[in-house]
């Protein structure tokens, strides 16, 4: 499964195609505190989480995240996409919300 697989298994809306948007996701860590995040190390990893601002992205690019799906639907700040645009990093907005878009994501790795 890649990134844009992931986008459409969660119907999620494309906020910034980043450069890791065809790349394959081996991974997936889904968390809120981004100090949990920074523990994981792993390569080619989707971040799916609920909170919406820039330093999301900032944790995502340290960690080597291919992308970030914000779920339960939250509003953007425009600094957010602008910073997905500055780091290269793929983000995107799913109504679904974390528990679900989990599962989603584990049977259409599954398959």
């Amino acid at each position: 499964m890649n990134v844009q697989d992931a986008v459409s298994v969660l119907n999620a809306e494309l906020m910034v195609r980043g450069d890791g948007f065809l790349k394959d996701i081996k991974h997936v860590v889904a968390s809120d505190l981004m100090s949990d995040v920074l523990l994981v190390d792993e390569d080619d990893m989707l971040l799916l989480t609920s909170l919406a601002s820039d330093q999301v992205l900032r944790t995502a690019q340290i960690v080597g995240a291919v992308a970030v799906i914000v779920v339960n639907g939250k509003s953007l700040p425009s600094s957010m996409k602008q910073v997905a645009t500055d780091l290269g990093m793929t983000l995107a907005v799913s109504q679904q919300s974390k528990f679900d878009a989990c599962i989603a994501i584990h049977h259409a790795m599954s398959k």
